[in-house]
């Protein structure tokens, strides 16, 4: 099995989560944390398996769970989750976001 690999956005976003699901129902939180953190070690058994993102990022994939996506990259021997959303959210902004920002120049 390849290794799993949380950047330290997804590791926010899933705190995140947890922590907006606690204001109404803290017992869930925990479990579907959980839950999201038990399908990303499903996504190393086989990550091709998932849908290709190209329009977010080359090499990008998804995969959803629930109302959340599960952003990822394979890469050798390791699977690299980048960052969980809700669906709901617009994706594409999200990952415009770090892009949109112009690369200093050297002068």
């Amino acid at each position: 099995m390849m290794r799993l690999v949380y950047t330290p956005q997804s590791k926010k976003d899933l705190d995140d989560i947890g922590m907006y699901i606690a204001q109404d129902n803290p017992r869930r939180a925990i479990r579907f944390v959980h839950e999201l953190r038990e399908q990303c070690r499903k996504i190393t058994q086989s990550p091709k398996a998932y849908r290709p993102r190209p329009q977010l990022g080359t090499g990008l994939r998804s995969c959803a769970h629930g109302n959340y996506i599960v952003f990822f990259f394979e890469e050798p021997g390791l699977v690299r989750i980048v960052r969980v959303l809700h669906g709901a959210m617009d994706i594409e902004a999200q990952f415009a976001k770090k892009t949109l920002l112009p690369t200093p120049k050297p002068t």
